[in-house]
């Protein structure tokens, strides 16, 4: 009796009753996210107990959202109005499903990475392939996510038939406008297409040891228009994408982290260089920083006053390499200062007395 006066009172009241349903439709799409919250939860967390937390916190606002949503929604497809506040609300809750479907997709882009980040470990000695797929992961993410949010704008536009027709007369009028607006913003756009092509062909990857504009630093971001360089004293270099495809750059680190560094002496011509290459590998061995690899002394040059010795060394990266030829500089100078001090760089200045010469000269005379 009671359903019955309920329904009739509807019936006689076609807003209430569609408000009825969008409120029996959300509390259907609450159950639903309830119950497909719950199985994702126990899916994830037998698979990845380690990010069972982070992927529920990301994705259960834009599910519980897309869910309320398409709940809301059902009555108004299946329960036709020609009411203008029905329309309009229609209207609105397909937008919202818009945004919500979006937002979901965005935050499953951000679930791709923790996967990623838990399957490879950027920080670790031997990252070339870490380092790889995150550069190319990162500036594909930034893309994906301006292209859904482009299509989700464009989409939601296109249900609001004014705002459709503005777009479409001023699509058809701005011919000019377009060409003036393609003009202006060819750097913008050449920016853009670099930083697809440096996803694509990676000459930089994060966390890349390059040589820039006469700094020494890492890769510290790549985005679609710019690059952020991490220099060694903690400054930031802000350098466009386009600059990596058009300027000639060192990277250290292209095709692995293991480096060799250098470390020049200069020394009389008398010194022994074979006591020097003989205790050189001691030296080594006394720094964790060489990776046990390259051990040379050559005599790479002969001056007018000094010869030029070049000391070789390998590290399991630049940093290393870097403490490395700092310890063994030191090291080689104090060898040198203790065993060998008469065979330091010196100026030899020869003064003869003025007899002793012309006595010479007599001599050569007789």
């Amino acid at each position: 009796m009671m359903l019955e006066q309920v329904k009739n009172f509807l019936g006689n009241h076609e807003i209430l009753s569609l408000f009825f349903w969008v409120i029996l439709g959300m509390l259907a799409g609450l159950v639903v996210f309830l119950v497909l919250i719950t199985l994702f939860k126990r899916a994830i967390k037998s698979l990845y107990p380690t990010l069972y937390g982070k992927i529920t916190i990301k994705l259960r606002k834009p599910l519980l959202m897309l869910c309320l949503v398409t709940g809301a929604l059902i009555p108004f497809i299946l329960i036709p109005n020609e009411n203008i506040l029905m329309r309009v609300s229609q209207k609105i809750l397909i937008t919202l499903l818009i945004v919500s479907t979006a937002w979901l997709l965005i935050k499953g882009i951000h679930v791709i990475r923790l996967f990623l980040m838990s399957k490879y470990e950027i920080g670790g000695e031997d990252n070339l392939k870490a380092r790889k797929l995150f550069t190319q992961y990162e500036i594909l993410e930034r893309i994906m996510v301006f292209v859904i949010i482009f299509i989700a704008l464009g989409i939601s536009l296109m249900t609001f038939e004014p705002i459709r027709q503005i777009g479409m007369s001023l699509l058809t009028s701005a011919g000019v406008s377009a060409l003036i607006i393609g003009l202006a913003a060819q750097r913008i756009i050449a920016a853009f297409l670099a930083g697809i092509q440096l996803a694509i062909t990676q000459p930089i990857r994060i966390d890349d040891v390059v040589v820039v504009e006469g700094e020494w630093g890492r890769i510290e971001e790549i985005n679609l228009t710019f690059v952020v360089v991490k220099i060694w004293d903690k400054r930031r270099l802000v350098l466009p994408t386009t600059y990596f495809i058009e300027t000639p750059f060192q990277n250290w680190t292209m095709t692995s982290a293991e480096i060799l560094g250098t470390v020049y002496i200069y020394t009389d011509y008398k010194f022994p260089v074979k006591d020097l290459r003989e205790i050189l590998g001691t030296f080594l061995k006394e720094s964790p920083k060489w990776d046990g690899e390259v051990n040379v002394l050559q005599v790479t040059g002969a001056g007018e006053k000094t010869m030029e010795l070049r000391v070789l060394m390998s590290a399991r990266n630049a940093s290393d390499a870097w403490d490395l030829r700092v310890f063994m500089r030191e090291k080689i100078l104090t060898y040198l200062q203790e065993k060998y001090p008469e065979h330091l760089p010196r100026t030899r200045i020869e003064i003869e007395r003025e007899i002793d010469r012309n006595k010479k000269e007599n001599k050569k005379s007789g």
